[in-house]
């Protein structure tokens, strides 16, 4: 079959599957089962698949209609303008957390050798942004998961940070015995149990329930990282962390007049307050 007959048969499927973006799914995972750009699929739809391709391709929209995400199929996402290996060990960065890669690299850059630590590195977007933008920085980055950590040694090497990226297996602060740390950056999990049921089920069914949820309020382990941030930042030292939709005043009430200043909350596109940003006194 060729490419025009494959996708003539996997729109509709997917479509009839509830999916919003079927041809667009449908072409990222043919680009991904015969290995060409997206671009050769719309310049050869006369391309023959193999039987190994076309194999691969079926298994791939198979999957999708079960509402697998596109990146967990294909093991890989683009964010910050890196490619990045992922798997359902690791949540799938989203364009919101860009916002507060983009924030800590303006705060941090100018400064000499920068020492940053990330709590929850999943797939090691955010710390592999950083340091591909900083080439004097260096992060140590932890996480509880060991499978998100190989998913991130993996994604350092790729992109050659890995000399400047320690990754610790911890639950928060617990494995770091370092301080005077000029950022922590964070993106915890911070979507309450109650919220979960609702999710989309992309999301629900697939993603990491660790990574989403502290299995409370979702604000557990922002409290933990904020309280124990105070202790691990130099004076002067900021914090950058990601926060859910309607969290920003709860988030706000932690910081201590006499312990931060400077308090900031940026927006998404959706003029949501989505990232924290605090300076240590």
């Amino acid at each position: 079959m060729t490419i025009a007959e494959v996708l003539k048969d996997a729109v509709p499927r997917l479509a009839a599957a509830g999916l919003k973006e079927a041809q667009k799914d449908a072409r990222l995972l043919l680009s991904f089962a015969v290995g060409r750009p997206k671009e050769f699929l719309f310049a050869h739809p006369e391309y023959g698949l193999s039987e190994e391709e076309q194999s691969s391709f079926i298994d791939a929209v198979q999957r999708r209609e079960t509402h697998e995400p596109v990146q967990y199929i294909t093991g890989r996402t683009e964010f910050y303008g890196l490619e990045f290996t992922v798997s359902p060990a690791v949540l799938i960065p989203r364009p919101e957390t860009e916002i507060l890669v983009e924030n800590a690299v303006d705060q941090l850059r100018g400064k000499t050798a920068p020492r940053i630590c990330e709590v929850g590195v999943g797939s090691g977007c955010i710390s592999i942004s950083i340091l591909s933008e900083l080439p004097d920085a260096a992060v140590i980055a932890v996480d509880i998961s060991a499978a998100a950590l190989d998913i991130a040694r993996r994604n350092a090497e790729r992109h050659n940070v890995l000399d400047r990226l320690g990754l610790r297996l911890s639950d928060v602060f617990d494995s770091v015995a370092e301080d005077s740390f000029d950022a922590v950056v964070a993106n915890p999990p911070y979507i309450s149990l109650e919220e979960i049921a609702g999710l989309d089920s992309e999301v629900r069914d697939f993603e990491p329930e660790m990574a989403l949820t502290d299995g409370a309020d979702g604000l557990a382990v922002i409290r933990k990282i904020v309280e124990d941030s105070y202790h691990k930042l130099a004076a002067g030292g900021v914090l950058f962390m990601e926060i859910g939709h309607c969290q920003s005043e709860s988030v706000r009430t932690l910081l201590s007049p006499e312990k931060w200043f400077d308090v900031r909350l940026f927006t998404d596109l959706r003029s949501i307050p989505r990232v924290l940003r605090a300076f240590r006194l």
